[in-house]
């Protein structure tokens, strides 16, 4: 007895076999099966690890360790970064935004010691940051210097290139000094100093391979802590410098006393990395492509531009079938009719208020060549091949290709406030690896020569250094989309108990002790000369208002 036959929605006959085929196909594991060969098919529980796919096939990435993925390849990815960066004017303005928007061009202290861990009040934590603050900016700015033992740059300086180098290079390198000899024969106020080092001179001697305990130059212990660091003299590349540049130096991090001597910064992605990475690494090839779609354009632009224009002349088909016939008369007949042209031109010369009219000769008419460089999509291409580099820079799409002519006031702050959450991010880490362990190793000298005021039961600096060398620091000031609107909004957060004077103060790079200073000098010298008293200096209260108590509820 044959099996009755199966009708599908549309009334088609299904043929027999293929319900129980549909069936099978339901009890397969999700994921897909792959037959290799002819062999039983292979499951693959995620799309990820199909290796048989012709979209992943060749896809066949190694799992490495970061310093291996790193240390072997970083001379190369550094040097390109650094090739795009002096080369191509957007890779070199986005590092240069970065830096604007988080040193900017003064990094100001503000010490705030953890006065409540130190056993200490509020008044000794203000006696104490009104001097450390003032040491600070005068051997920080010093004119001649001292600060840096190369005496090239001020301490914002200093910080500034380091930052760029870990933009760039993807680590920065600064070592400390102590310098009694400057102190004693030069006149300097301080022996601590410090040196900028560029990181291709950390490496490990002779280039030796790395090893358990040398990464990249980096000495590490059996906990994984960086104990020393092996820095080149010189350059390897400087000719003049062969010397040196093959011999290194073994550089303690921390002296027995605890004193630093190294500052490593880097981004880490991984755990046990010692060395860090470009932050142009994911795009540094499409960014160099991007810089060779520039010139082709340009190129191209330049060419059509000088075939833009030409005047078209033609022959009488008899006169120049004759002079190709008869080579006695080539000249003549060519002759002629450039004469004639040549005649015409000279004896028809037209102007209009100065302009110079156009005028041809019989048959001739000017024809153009319609340039299509730069085509209608360069613009939109372009920026969206920068938005990549925005996003692993961390700017808003604005802010990567500069250019707000789209853009309304609220996507514009929208941007900069996902930007700033990476500006902010990025001088926490730059202050916390970098610019407060060098305040820090200052300020153990003025513990030392006893400069700051100190209570008699006050700890040692070294037993407690992370709480006297607590502070915060002013960068670049936030600026502002809508300054109005923006204003207006800080009032009403100060109003509402939603933030504080020193908050508003320090997003726009200033101090809310030295604007409130300021401001007070100004109205008294507002009052000396007899001028009215401004609004923004609010209602002076009565002294009937000042002694009034509130009432007992």
């Amino acid at each position: 007895m044959s099996a009755p036959a199966i009708f599908g929605p549309n009334g088609q006959v299904i043929p027999p076999g293929t319900i129980q085929r549909i069936r099978e196909r339901a009890r397969a594991p999700r994921g897909g099966m792959r037959a290799l060969n002819g062999q039983q098919p292979q499951w693959f529980p995620y799309d990820a690890q199909d290796w048989t796919s012709p979209d992943t096939g060749d896809w066949l990435p190694l799992v490495n360790s970061p310093d291996r993925e790193i240390n072997l390849y970083r001379d190369r990815v550094t040097a390109r970064a650094r090739d795009l960066y002096r080369n191509d004017g957007w890779a070199k303005g986005a590092v240069g935004r970065l830096l604007d928007s988080t040193i900017g061009g003064h990094l100001h202290l503000v010490a705030k010691p953890d006065y409540r861990a130190l056993g200490f009040d509020m008044v000794w934590a203000e006696e104490y940051r009104a001097a450390v603050e003032g040491y600070w900016r005068t051997w920080s700015a010093d004119i001649r210097r001292y600060n840096d033992v190369s005496r090239r740059h001020t301490m914002t300086q200093m910080f500034r290139i380091a930052l760029a180098h870990k933009l760039v290079d993807g680590e920065s390198l600064i070592l400390s000094h102590w310098r009694q000899d400057r102190v004693l024969a030069e006149g300097a106020a301080f022996a601590t100093c410090f040196q900028g080092v560029d990181p291709d001179r950390l490496s490990n001697p002779y280039q030796a391979p790395d090893t358990k305990y040398l990464r990249g130059g980096v000495e590490i212990d059996d906990d994984d802590v960086a104990c020393a660091y092996h820095i080149r003299k010189a350059h390897q590349n400087d000719w003049y410098d062969a010397a040196e540049s093959m011999q290194w130096e073994r550089v303690a991090r921390e002296d027995p006393d605890g004193w630093q001597r190294v500052f490593h910064d880097y981004d880490p992605d991984r755990f046990q990395q010692h060395r860090g990475i470009s932050i142009f690494a994911p795009v540094l090839s499409r960014m160099k492509m991007l810089a060779k779609y520039y010139q082709v354009e340009l190129q191209a632009a330049t060419v059509a531009s000088a075939f833009g224009l030409y005047v078209t002349s033609p022959f009488d088909q008899d006169m120049v079938r004759e002079a190709l016939d008869d080579p006695e008369k080539e000249d003549e007949a060519w002759g002629w009719y450039q004469d004639m042209r040549s005649d015409f031109h000279r004896d028809s010369d037209l102007a209009l208020t100065g302009a110079k009219v156009a005028t041809l000769a019989p048959g001739e008419k000017i024809e153009t060549v319609a340039s299509e460089r730069p085509s209608s999509g360069f613009s939109p291409f372009t920026h969206e091949m920068l938005r990549s580099m925005g996003q692993v820079m961390g700017l808003s799409a604005e802010q990567a290709h500069n250019d707000y002519s789209e853009s309304s006031w609220s996507s514009a702050r929208a941007g900069i406030v996902e930007a700033e959450k990476m500006f902010k991010r990025r001088t926490a880490d730059f202050y916390a690896n970098t610019a407060t362990p060098v305040y820090a190793t200052w300020l153990e000298e003025l513990h030392d020569r006893k400069l700051v005021p100190l209570p008699r039961n006050a700890p040692p600096f070294r037993e407690m250094r992370t709480a006297y060398a607590r502070c915060r620091w002013l960068g670049a000031p936030r600026g502002w989309v809508d300054p109005v609107a923006e204003r207006q909004g800080a009032v009403l957060g100060l109003d509402a108990g939603f933030s504080t004077l020193e908050q508003v103060c320090a997003e726009q790079g200033s101090d809310w002790e030295e604007n409130l200073d300021q401001r007070a000098r100004e109205y008294q010298r507002m009052k000396d000369l007899g001028l009215p008293r401004p609004e923004w200096i609010g209602a002076e209260a009565s002294a009937s208002q000042v002694d009034k108590k509130p009432e007992a509820q």
